[in-house]
């Protein structure tokens, strides 16, 4: 199989504004990679976990060091943030304005463009109980980004995976409802 075939290579074709010439556009982007936990959380606690943009962030998001956080504006349901670690950083646009599904779209970033970003959908169980489910999508803009972007997609996503839990459990400690979750 050839470089090429593979969806992380493959090439789209589309035809040059001047319409004499066809273009080839890369699109390097991964299968989403999809995500699933249940917690005694709220909806709510989760997501003023993942807007808290103070000081020790990193606490409850392994993946965001305080040397990157910085808040370029803040609304009540929407934050412009760029955040990250060990030299790979991105600008998210955040849009909490509907509570049970909240998106984060990569606007900039050393890695990442075109459809990066990450989406979180809460659903609320009848025993009390929230199920999250978070996809990521990946899309490098660049050798580096292309080539994190097959390692996250491939054999890294358990990495992602780790972060995604290891979130929820501290946003858990924070709130109270691990400790409730192993008296039950």
């Amino acid at each position: 199989m050839r470089l090429s075939e593979l969806p992380f290579f493959a090439a789209k074709r589309r035809v040059a504004p001047c319409g004499n010439h066809v273009q080839r556009k890369r699109r390097n982007i991964w299968p989403p990679s999809t995500f699933h936990q249940t917690t005694h959380l709220t909806p709510e606690q989760y997501v003023a976990g993942l807007t808290d943009f103070g000081p020790n962030r990193s606490k409850l998001f392994g993946n965001s060091a305080d040397e990157y956080l910085k808040v370029h504006q803040r609304s009540r349901t929407e934050a412009d943030v760029t955040e990250g670690s060990g030299g790979i950083w991105e600008r998210l646009q955040y849009d909490w304005s509907d509570p049970n599904n909240v998106v984060l779209k990569t606007t900039d970033s050393n890695l990442w463009g075109g459809a990066s970003g990450h989406t979180y959908r809460f659903t609320r169980q009848p025993d009390g109980s929230t199920d999250i489910d978070v996809v990521v999508v990946r899309e490098g803009k660049n050798l580096k980004g292309r080539l994190l972007g097959l390692v996250l997609g491939t054999i890294g996503r358990s990495v992602l995976e780790r972060a995604f839990n290891n979130s929820v459990r501290a946003i858990e400690v924070r709130n109270g409802v691990a400790m409730e979750r192993r008296a039950a």
